[in-house]
């Protein structure tokens, strides 16, 4: 497709044309039934015709291929391309020829042409070809500007630019949310799971090549879209993950931060950065295109001065028979020693085995202590641990531990599979 061209006072002749896959032709077809006029003619012609896909000539199924017809969409992350010629449509040998080609955006001018030098001579009839590429990675307004300098036989300088606006547009619509969970009684922070929806907003199918998520320094990352099969990993979207236009699609991903970051309470505080996610797709005849999101921040949720946590608890327990507990205590102050004090107050099901209101000691800053307790329940069901209370002696503060976890509690009747 030619996109524009040079004066004619000029001796030389610019076109600059995009380079993209060619598109499946698709055939409308055009039939009728038996006892219409033209009867079985519409018919042979569609088998006939060597555009349809035989024994689906019906169904506006193309096997053949055509070239693009106009500028084409272009979106972000996908590489664009374009072919540069410069032609001496004159009669007279042409010197010190440079072609110079920038793309501009809204942020800053980037230098696309392959080569700086300038061409010694052009003789008449012969042209000067370049290929320039540029993955896009704004979206907006891009102008790609040509320009051309050259000597005539005269030694007049001569020089003329062209411009070509187009407009780079955005593929994916990516959302994500974050949401905390202690499945791991031993962390000492919790778990965090990102949920990624990726939405493809083109008009046409993408295979989505990879979607991963590339953590931050703090954490870990176990992807959670794949599952085991026999010994091998089977994404859970199946063999074909076509993402058809105006689909959404989850991914999942659990993060752990790493132990050296995790043993000080207070640098999982405040807004923290989580990581990037990387996708690649797949369009049309194989366009690949590449997206990564900007650095994701989770606001950490806050424990206050004094974080209570759980070790070990058994899930099912008897009516009426004690059990024991493990608490860690951690002071996420980074900066003050606290001295506390215990106080394990009962509910209507909770009861606390032992001695309320007795003296932990003094806690370092960012230092953590273990405490085993013993309590029972009263009633049969599903019940609450709650009741705990920790009182810094140095500031006068309380604080309160309520539906710190749930235990589920049975007539000891019952015989407890092991």
């Amino acid at each position: 497709m030619e996109v524009n061209q040079a004066k004619q006072e000029h001796l030389l002749a610019l076109k600059v044309m995009r380079l993209t896959k060619p598109t499946l032709f698709t055939n409308i077809p055009v039939t009728c039934e038996d006892k219409d006029l033209p009867g079985e003619l519409f018919n042979l012609l569609m088998k006939n015709d060597p555009s349809t896909v035989k024994g689906a000539e019906m169904l506006m199924l193309g096997e053949m291929l055509t070239l693009p017809q106009n500028f084409g969409n272009i979106f972000l992350g996908e590489t664009f391309s374009s072919y540069i010629s410069v032609h001496n449509d004159s009669n007279q040998v042409v010197k010190d020829i440079l072609v110079k080609a920038d793309l501009q955006t809204s942020s800053q001018r980037l230098n696309l042409s392959a080569s700086t030098s300038a061409v010694a001579e052009l003789s008449p009839d012969s042209c000067i070809d370049d290929v320039i590429h540029h993955e896009v990675k704004e979206i907006g307004t891009h102008i790609l500007v040509c320009a051309v300098s050259y000597t005539t036989q005269t030694n007049e300088k001569m020089y003329f630019r062209k411009f070509f606006k187009f407009q780079v547009l955005k593929p994916l619509d990516v959302k994500t949310k974050f949401y905390n969970a202690e499945s791991d009684l031993s962390s000492v922070t919790d778990e965090v799971f990102l949920e990624a929806q990726i939405q493809n907003i083109t008009t046409s199918p993408m295979f989505m090549e990879k979607v991963s998520l590339e953590p931050s320094m703090m954490y870990n990352v176990t992807e959670l879209n794949i599952i085991n099969k026999d010994g091998n990993g089977v994404s859970t979207f199946g063999t074909r993950t076509y993402l058809q236009p105006l689909d959404t699609r989850q991914y999942l991903y659990c993060l752990k931060p790493k132990p050296e970051f995790a043993e000080k309470a207070g640098v999982i505080k405040g807004v923290t950065v989580i990581g990037k996610l990387d996708i690649v797709w797949k369009t049309n005849l194989g366009e690949r295109g590449r997206l990564q999101t900007s650095q994701l921040q989770r606001m950490a949720p806050g424990y206050g001065d004094v974080r209570l946590s759980l070790e070990t608890i058994p899930d099912t327990v008897n009516l009426e028979e004690p059990f024991e507990i493990t608490c860690k205590i951690t002071n996420c102050s980074s900066e003050r020693t606290m001295d506390l004090i215990l106080e394990m107050c009962n509910t209507n099901a909770i009861h606390w085995c032992g001695v309320s209101g007795r003296q932990l000691g003094k806690l370092s800053p960012s230092s953590s202590l273990h405490l085993m307790l013993t309590l029972l329940s009263s009633v049969q069901g599903l019940q609450s641990v709650s009741g705990l209370r920790l009182t810094d002696t140095f500031l006068k503060r309380t604080y309160e531990y309520d539906d710190i976890a749930q235990v589920c509690v049975i007539s000891s009747k019952t015989k407890i599979d092991s």
